[in-house]
Protein backbone atom coordinates (compact mmCIF):
# COMPACT_ATOMS: atom_id res chain seq x y z
CA UNK A 1 0.00 0.00 0.00
CA UNK A 2 1.80 3.42 -1.08
CA UNK A 3 0.37 4.77 2.27
CA UNK A 4 2.51 2.62 4.11
CA UNK A 5 5.57 3.19 2.30
CA UNK A 6 4.98 6.67 2.53
CA UNK A 7 5.04 6.39 6.27
CA UNK A 8 8.50 4.68 6.53
CA UNK A 9 11.94 6.78 6.08
CA UNK A 10 15.06 6.34 4.15
CA UNK A 11 18.11 3.92 5.50
CA UNK A 12 21.43 3.92 4.89
CA UNK A 13 22.38 0.98 2.36
CA UNK A 14 25.76 1.59 1.91
CA UNK A 15 26.67 -2.26 0.93
CA UNK A 16 23.37 -3.31 0.44
CA UNK A 17 22.71 -5.49 -2.77
CA UNK A 18 20.23 -3.44 -4.83
CA UNK A 19 16.49 -4.83 -5.54
CA UNK A 20 15.94 -7.78 -7.99
CA UNK A 21 13.62 -7.55 -10.92
CA UNK A 22 10.97 -9.54 -9.25
CA UNK A 23 11.35 -7.11 -5.83
CA UNK A 24 11.12 -4.06 -8.32
CA UNK A 25 8.02 -5.08 -10.44
CA UNK A 26 6.23 -5.75 -6.78
CA UNK A 27 6.96 -2.45 -5.73
CA UNK A 28 6.09 -0.89 -9.12
CA UNK A 29 2.75 -2.49 -8.71
CA UNK A 30 2.29 0.03 -5.05
CA UNK A 31 3.50 3.33 -6.68
CA UNK A 32 0.82 4.29 -9.26
CA UNK A 33 2.09 5.73 -12.34
CA UNK A 34 5.95 4.89 -11.68
CA UNK A 35 7.82 3.39 -14.61
CA UNK A 36 11.41 1.85 -14.10
CA UNK A 37 13.31 3.75 -17.44
CA UNK A 38 17.02 3.24 -17.58
CA UNK A 39 17.72 1.86 -14.31
CA UNK A 40 15.15 4.50 -12.24
CA UNK A 41 12.28 5.43 -11.13
CA UNK A 42 10.62 8.10 -13.27
CA UNK A 43 7.61 9.65 -13.64
CA UNK A 44 6.36 12.57 -15.17
CA UNK A 45 4.19 15.24 -13.04
CA UNK A 46 1.94 18.05 -15.27
CA UNK A 47 1.25 21.22 -13.54
CA UNK A 48 -0.95 24.06 -15.61
CA UNK A 49 1.61 26.56 -14.87
CA UNK A 50 5.58 27.13 -14.47
CA UNK A 51 4.08 28.60 -10.41
CA UNK A 52 2.74 25.25 -9.91
CA UNK A 53 5.24 23.38 -11.06
CA UNK A 54 8.03 25.57 -8.86
CA UNK A 55 5.77 25.06 -5.79
CA UNK A 56 5.76 20.98 -6.16
CA UNK A 57 9.76 21.26 -6.73
CA UNK A 58 10.25 23.11 -3.89
CA UNK A 59 7.48 20.36 -1.81
CA UNK A 60 9.91 17.68 -3.43
CA UNK A 61 13.12 19.52 -2.14
CA UNK A 62 11.87 19.54 1.28
CA UNK A 63 11.51 15.68 1.18
CA UNK A 64 14.66 14.60 -0.50
CA UNK A 65 16.73 16.44 2.16
CA UNK A 66 14.41 15.13 4.82
CA UNK A 67 15.09 11.57 3.78
CA UNK A 68 18.38 11.97 2.20
CA UNK A 69 17.46 10.82 -0.82
CA UNK A 70 18.02 12.96 -3.89
CA UNK A 71 16.59 12.67 -7.50
CA UNK A 72 17.24 13.46 -10.73
CA UNK A 73 14.67 16.51 -12.23
CA UNK A 74 14.14 17.69 -15.38
CA UNK A 75 11.99 20.64 -14.65
CA UNK A 76 10.10 22.39 -17.57
CA UNK A 77 6.75 25.44 -17.45
CA UNK A 78 4.17 22.72 -17.20
CA UNK A 79 6.00 19.71 -15.55
CA UNK A 80 8.73 17.75 -13.97
CA UNK A 81 10.21 14.61 -14.52
CA UNK A 82 10.98 12.97 -11.31
CA UNK A 83 14.15 9.86 -11.59
CA UNK A 84 15.35 7.87 -8.27
CA UNK A 85 17.78 5.57 -8.35
CA UNK A 86 19.99 4.44 -5.31
CA UNK A 87 23.93 4.62 -6.34
CA UNK A 88 25.60 3.19 -3.17
CA UNK A 89 23.50 0.01 -4.42
CA UNK A 90 24.02 0.64 -7.86
CA UNK A 91 20.64 0.26 -8.97
CA UNK A 92 16.74 0.59 -7.48
CA UNK A 93 16.35 0.09 -3.93
CA UNK A 94 13.12 0.21 -0.87
CA UNK A 95 14.53 4.15 -0.72
CA UNK A 96 13.44 5.34 -4.07
CA UNK A 97 9.70 3.85 -3.43
CA UNK A 98 9.66 5.33 -0.06
CA UNK A 99 10.40 8.53 -1.89
CA UNK A 100 8.12 7.81 -4.86
CA UNK A 101 5.30 7.13 -2.50
CA UNK A 102 5.90 10.31 -0.61
CA UNK A 103 5.82 12.69 -3.79
CA UNK A 104 2.70 11.41 -5.01
CA UNK A 105 1.24 11.99 -1.65
CA UNK A 106 2.33 16.09 -2.37
CA UNK A 107 -0.75 15.31 -4.66
CA UNK A 108 -4.80 15.35 -4.41
CA UNK A 109 -5.61 12.00 -5.54
CA UNK A 110 -7.12 12.01 -9.12
CA UNK A 111 -10.36 10.05 -9.53
CA UNK A 112 -10.75 7.29 -12.59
Amino acid sequence: MPAELAQRHCQALEGHPAMTADEITTHLARVSGWQLVSGALEKRFDFPDFHHTVGFVNALAWIANAEDHHPDLALSYGHCSVRFNTHSVGGISINDFICAAKVDALLPKRSA
